[in-house]
């Protein structure tokens, strides 16, 4: 089983970028996928979560109306749609699933499968 995120980069501050996480080795169409990030020196902290039929999602304050989270599950995929970022955006953006993990849980713990990680890189 295994999430791969790929997507990250370098952009200028209110560029944009797409973050994709595929899943294999099992469907996760009934799995809650969320988005957390790190920064260097920091905890990892809640972006964001989609539940599993993308009726429900959630959003850390300092991302909400910026970032949008999506899936498809026939691919086995969820997205990060990242729009006016920030400096402050730079992390690396892990992919996690979760089995009966409400969105609006922001705790990292309650996720079971996670991504590698990509790094988001924004330059002021």
């Amino acid at each position: 089983v295994q999430l791969q995120a790929s997507g990250g980069g370098l952009v200028q501050a209110g560029g944009y970028l797409r973050l994709s996480c595929a899943a294999s080795g099992r469907t996760f169409s009934t799995y809650t996928r969320g988005w957390f990030r790190q920064a260097q020196g920091k905890e990892r902290e809640f972006v964001g979560a989609i539940n599993w039929n993308g009726g429900s999602t959630d959003y850390a304050d300092s991302v909400k109306g910026r970032f949008t989270i999506s899936r498809d599950n026939a691919k086995n995929t969820v997205y990060l749609q990242m729009n006016s970022l920030k400096p402050e955006d730079t992390a690396v953006y892990y992919c996690a699933a979760g089995l009966r993990v409400n969105p609006s849980s922001k705790s990292w713990t309650m996720y079971e499968y996670w991504g590698q990680g990509t790094q988001v890189t924004v330059s002021s």
